[in-house]
């Protein structure tokens, strides 16, 4: 897929024709607007320079042009069209800014004006610095408003005595300041998110066709290696990049978000451990970090416009870098994996793009998976589909140590929680255990349905839970609950950045002081079981009483007269009459 959009010249006059039909076609579906054009006005406004005109795959898609008013006081930005078989692909802004660029290069001192019913005009001319504006505050020109008469609502304007309109006046001042960083120029710099996948490769090739200097950028988390690092970095460097950054953020998702996850035993639907959804907000928030130390003026990602990540990645630029322009070629442009691989072929990107039965998104804290079978709601993963196969088919008793909290030690060798981590999903994953199915809602209130492979993250989370349950108090228990299921939901949603994530770490930590012990679990082929815990602060090694024994520290009057009091609520509800 090429899309062009260039100054137009004498050779395009034998389009006039065509435009001046679609400008008409269009004014009549929409009910309103100038419907008429002359082809020969159109063919001088194409001699004179003063237009553009759009290309998608060599045929011909849009067009605008403008006019001077008032000996070059005012200039109107008019005739916009998008043929309706190329919309929904950004040509109407790529268009406009086109326009609005030359008319600011040919006439710098000039006030700019449009009028318009659209609203996405209307949204793309203010992202330009235009302003609402009365009519009184546009041209006065006779031969501009005569232009209104093909339009179906010029007796609107008429009774109002040209003071308003179904149209929103705008108008450009270039004398007063506005922001002239909110477009791009060929040669800026972007930063890309880059993963070396379909996506991000398009969109890598891409932006550097269209004349930009693309730096990309691999946020790691912990599921790549050093060649797979290497040789994304070759591919970036191949397509088209100028420089290309891999950082290392293993064990900042660790202290950043995973001893939270396990603090507060997170399972999403009390099922999925957050496996791959966590790390994105994370990663966005280092590439918004390092946008602002490289000084490039956009960021760029490879989402879609139907999933989550695009709403991570686009709130932590929006929040940390606001002055950063966000660009999405994909979301924008609507396009499907056939049109991606077509243009790449055509750009000599010699890179095999077979797609996979079942689609693998590996994380440190787990795998997920979706195919054919995730779309539906009654069919199930098969075996082949889960990365990790079965090996271990004998029964295994592993111990998992805990200091506050968090991971000490695995069979009773110490390590970083991080590497703990990894070691232990060695060890699990050849039982095949974690294996399930999530169903939630998605931030764009789509339910959805993905396979998840988490050996390690769900040891650890029902191993520290069991810790918990022999050392928190029933209150402790009872509010941590509340609160991880609020934590885990807004971690998901894309609410990391809110304080109140902060304050519910607090408490999570707080609760953490005592959570020290060793939990033993045995594991099975897909299937584990907790054998119990040893722990200094288990509750149930108190002197005090034993559940369903003798105790010492109260007698039996005692223990009637504590129940006696404690039913009085219920007692006073069933004596009062029924009404």
């Amino acid at each position: 897929m090429k899309i062009t959009v260039r100054i137009a010249n004498s050779d395009d006059k034998k389009y006039a024709s065509i435009i001046c039909k679609e400008i008409e076609s269009s004014a009549k579906v929409r009910g309103t607007g100038i419907s008429k054009r002359d082809p020969e006005y159109i063919k001088k406004k194409m001699g004179d320079g003063f237009s553009v005109i759009a290309f998608f795959n060599g045929d011909l898609a849009g067009f605008s042009y403008f006019e001077v008013f008032e000996n070059k006081n005012f200039l109107s930005n008019s005739g916009l069209i998008v043929f309706p078989k190329y919309r929904l692909h950004g040509l109407a802004k790529m268009i406009k800014l086109e326009i609005f660029k030359l008319s600011k290069k040919i006439f710098p001192n000039s006030k700019i004006f449009s009028i318009t019913t659209s609203p996405a005009v209307i949204k793309i001319n203010t992202d330009l610095g235009f302003h609402p504006v009365l009519f009184s505050d546009l041209t006065k020109s006779k031969k501009f408003w005569k232009g209104c008469k093909s339009c179906t609502n010029y007796d609107i304007l008429i009774r109002n005595k040209k003071k308003m309109c179904l149209c929103t006046g705008l108008l450009y001042d270039p004398k007063k300041k506005i922001n002239l960083n909110n477009y791009l120029n060929k040669g800026d710099k972007i930063l890309l998110a880059y993963s070396g996948g379909l996506d991000t490769s398009y969109c890598l090739k891409y932006l550097t066709n269209e004349g930009y200097k693309v730096i990309t950028i691999i946020i790691n988390t912990g599921v790549f290696n050093n060649k797979d690092l290497e040789s994304i970095e070759k591919r970036a460097i191949n397509i088209g990049a100028i420089s290309h950054y891999s950082i290392n953020a293993k064990e900042y998702f660790y202290y950043k978000c995973i001893k939270y996850l396990v603090y507060g035993n997170i399972l999403k639907n009390n099922t999925y451990p957050l496996s791959v959804s966590s790390e994105r907000f994370f990663q966005a928030i280092l590439i918004a970090e390092f946008a602002k130390k490289l000084k490039v003026k956009a960021i760029s990602h490879g989402s879609t416009g139907a999933g989550n990540d695009q709403v991570r990645f686009d709130l932590a630029f929006k929040i940390l870098c606001p002055d950063k322009i966000i660009v999405t070629p994909i979301r924008d442009m609507k396009l499907s994996r056939k049109e991606e691989v077509f243009f790449l072929k055509s750009k000599g990107v010699k890179i095999s793009w077979k797609k996979a039965k079942y689609s693998i998104n590996k994380g440190i804290w787990g795998t997920s998976i979706g195919g054919e079978e995730t779309l539906k709601s009654s069919t199930s993963l098969p075996e082949k589909a889960y990365p990790t196969k079965l090996s271990e088919y004998y029964k295994k008793i592993i111990e998992l140590k805990f200091k506050k909290g968090e991971l000490f030690s695995v069979n009773n060798i110490k390590d970083l929680q991080i590497n703990n981590i990894i070691k232990l999903e060695k060890i699990s994953s050849k039982f095949a255990i974690g294996r399930d199915f999530h169903v939630g809602d998605t931030i764009l209130g789509i339910k959805g349905r993905v396979g998840f492979e988490a050996s390690a993250a769900l040891l650890i989370i029902k191993a520290h839970k069991l810790l918990e349950k022999h050392i928190l108090t029933k209150w402790q228990i009872y509010c941590k609950e509340q609160l991880s299921t609020w934590y885990g939901n807004l971690l998901h949603e894309a609410q990391y950045l809110d304080p109140i994530m902060r304050d519910i770490e607090c408490f999570f930590k707080n609760t953490q002081k005592r959570v020290s012990g060793k939990v033993k679990i045995l594991l099975y082929p897909y299937r584990f079981e907790l054998i119990g815990i040893e722990s200094n602060f288990d509750m149930m090694k108190s002197k005090i009483a034993k559940y369903g024994e003798i105790n010492n520290e109260w007698t039996s009057d005692e223990v009637k007269g504590f129940i006696k009091i404690f039913g009085n609520q219920m007692k006073i509800y069933h004596n009062i009459k029924k009404i």
